[in-house]
């Protein structure tokens, strides 16, 4: 399976983009792995609690201890690690590397925050999506965003 990959780029504050991302996914019953560095998965997991006291986003961060039930129920999957195996069909990196194995997804999703470094980072990702072979859609944040 090829997944269609999906660049969000000049993102302002990519927390709370993906925050209403992940809100709009869940509502529409899509399961969505969430990769990034440790320190900003943190950031999202405390922020999915906190972004919208009128909303909850049901997440589970995955570490070792992570039970596979557990993990079966819930819709919204966050690792700073390999994506594991059986896991969500939907994949969104805030700027992790590009998982070694794309074949499990159908849709990837890349948020990249508008700061230089971001975007340097980004663009080596998109460049690596090529080399793949993949087709990209690009999609420039609003001032809103």
């Amino acid at each position: 399976m090829t997944p269609a990959v999906e660049f969000h780029t000049g993102v302002a504050d990519p927390l709370a983009f993906a925050c209403r991302l992940l809100r709009k996914a869940y509502r529409r019953g899509a399961r969505v792995l969430v990769t990034a560095p440790a320190v900003q998965l943190e950031a999202l997991d405390r922020a999915l609690w906190t972004f919208d006291e009128r909303d909850f986003v049901p997440h589970l961060r995955l570490t070792g201890g992570a039970g596979a039930a557990l993990a079966a129920r819930t819709p919204i999957w966050l690792t700073d690690g390999p994506p594991p195996p059986d896991g969500p069909e939907v994949l969104v990196n805030l700027g992790a590397a590009v998982a070694d194995e794309l074949a499990p997804f159908t849709r990837v999703i890349e948020i990249v925050a508008a700061d230089a470094d971001a975007e340097q980072a980004g663009r080596a990702r998109w460049r690596e999506y090529r080399a793949r072979g993949l087709a990209v859609t690009h999609h420039v944040a609003s001032h809103r965003d």
